[in-house]
């Protein structure tokens, strides 16, 4: 049985594994759950089937060191624990109904998130297909960029921890939390700077079925598609939810970067930073 066939036959177990278990306990976490562990199981499929080809394995690697840095950040936040759902699936419940989420529960969050997943692995495929082709100097700078966007995105998901606990303990000694959302360090140059840095690792991924190839272009680029365009809805849906809490989150949106980093476009007062 080819890797591919064993990373299909995985996928459509997770896949029933999750739905299952989203109507068994009725949170609807449990893609969100495996999205850190899946990738790692995939891309080693392929690495110990190409008989531990080096740009497999160097893939492999950085997917395990992806996934464990992952995995913690969303632990910390507790999205393990029993009651541990993303906060967006109980908006989308009260905006549908009932049979229109049980519909969207099975197609998009269980059967379309498991679908992406695998398919923004899959530049492993063209690599195992390539047959070995040796390591070179664009796989190093590639690595190197990878792990880049990798301490990128830790920084930003520290940052985010660090101001939610400071807003947990201010609620707890009695006081409203001001600012409201993050605002500063690299939430000053975008307003989701997790979700660039989350994107653009799988780009970078893709990058090595390029460098095994000479092909600029080839299928195993639609997982990366796949998963942007899939962040841009989750990023208008989340941004919709803040509008709604924040009366100046539209200013922020004004002068901020929606993902990509960069300049804020006006001038605005200076925002505290919080201490604890």
């Amino acid at each position: 049985m080819g890797p591919l066939i064993v990373c299909l036959v995985i996928c459509a177990s997770i896949t029933l594994a999750t739905w299952v278990a989203s109507v068994v306990t009725r949170e609807y976490s449990w893609v969100d759950r495996i999205w850190s562990i899946a990738p790692i199981v995939y891309v080693w499929v392929f690495a110990v089937a190409s008989g531990f080809d080096g740009r497999l394995v160097l893939m492999a690697v950085l997917v395990s060191a992806w996934g464990i840095r992952l995995t913690f950040n969303f632990a910390r936040k507790g999205g393990y624990r029993p009651g541990g759902e993303d906060y967006r699936w109980a908006v989308l419940r009260g905006r549908m109904s009932r049979a229109g989420f049980a519909a969207f529960n099975l197609l998009f969050i269980s059967v379309y998130q498991n679908a992406v997943i695998l398919l923004f692995c899959l530049p492993a495929a063209t690599v195992f297909a390539a047959g070995g082709v040796p390591l070179g100097p664009a796989d190093v700078a590639l690595a190197v960029v990878f792990l880049a966007l990798l301490v990128g995105e830790g920084v930003a998901d520290q940052q985010q921890w660090t101001f939610h606990q400071w807003k947990a303990a201010e609620r707890a000694a009695g006081r409203t939390p001001q600012p409201g959302f993050l605002q500063t360090g690299l939430f000053r140059v975008s307003r989701h700077p997790n979700f660039f840095f989350e994107q653009a690792q799988w780009w970078v991924f893709y990058g090595f079925a390029v460098a095994a190839t000479g092909i600029w272009l080839h299928w195993s680029v639609a997982g990366a598609v796949l998963l942007t365009t899939l962040f841009i809805g989750s990023t208008i849906f989340t941004e919709s939810i803040s509008r709604g809490r924040y009366a100046d989150y539209d200013d922020y949106r004004a002068r901020t970067s929606p993902i990509v980093p960069w300049f804020p476009r006006r001038a605005s007062a200076p925002i505290g930073e919080p201490t604890a």
